[in-house]
């Protein structure tokens, strides 16, 4: 057998080489795909976080555990202050439903409310009950690059699809290039006109994996106005039944 000259096999190698070094360039909808399973769970996700709202004359925090499942099931519980404690939220596949223990009522949630203020934050209902999906209900497009708190980061552009039941008219998030955190996120609304920005800092380890634990969400268009989230726990893909999610548990999930 021939054997083949030694320079051929010095190139063969170097592209063997180079091959390895500098894989094939991700898509924009890897990125989203990788970014959105590492801070909501491949599978699922359950913690507890605070949420504080900044008024220009005052301020108040909630606190609520909640547990997650795919796109289909979500359920938040109120823990404190004691005015809402019990209260809780509901996502079961394509409804929404809230529970007030205090008049003992169980609502259904229109989907125009998605948009509203949960809590009467500025994080937003569909950010609790996680009804539109960052994955299927937008397109997503390369947008350049940025730097977000030193740390470089693609910028994707986020429209939503035809018939997609989403309450921004487009998305753009900076999603860091070593670790797939999503950094920054500005929400516009249909005309184009940016409504909220929302930064991510802290980062630690939670869990399995490290994550930002403090989100700072400013509206555009109401000075002196933020909501700060802090993530106090969170477990990623244990288990969690279909039957968890249910308007009985919602009662009586602690």
């Amino acid at each position: 057998m021939r054997k083949l000259p030694i320079y051929l096999i010095v190139i063969l190698t170097c592209c063997c080489t180079s091959v390895q070094v500098f894989p094939q360039q991700l898509t924009a909808s890897e990125i989203i795909r990788r970014a959105d399973e590492k801070f909501n769970g491949e599978k699922t996700s359950q913690g507890e976080m605070s949420v504080q709202i900044v008024r220009p004359s005052w301020e108040r925090t909630i606190v609520c555990k909640y547990w997650a499942k795919g796109r289909d099931y979500s359920l938040t519980l109120v823990t404190s202050p004691a005015r809402e404690k019990g209260q809780s939220f509901l996502k079961l596949k394509n409804e929404l439903w809230t529970w007030n223990p205090t008049i003992s009522r169980l609502i259904k949630l229109p989907p125009s409310m998605l948009s509203q203020g949960w809590m009467n934050s500025d994080y937003s209902n569909d950010d609790i009950l996680k009804e539109s999906s960052l994955l299927l209900d937008y397109s997503h497009q390369l947008a350049g690059e940025g730097l977000h708190d030193g740390t470089a980061c693609w910028k994707i552009l986020l429209i939503p699809k035809e018939n997609a039941a989403v309450v921004w008219g487009k998305i753009i998030k900076w999603v860091s290039r070593d670790e797939f955190l999503m950094l920054k996120s500005e929400y516009y609304d249909e005309d184009g006109v940016l409504v909220k920005t929302e930064s991510a800092y802290d980062i630690r380890m939670m869990d399995d994996r490290r994550l930002p634990t403090r989100i700072e969400i400013v509206p555009a268009r109401e000075k002196g106005n933020k909501t700060i989230v802090r993530m106090l726990s969170v477990k990623f893909n244990r288990e969690l039944g279909d039957a968890f999610f249910s308007q009985q548990n919602m009662k009586t999930v602690k």
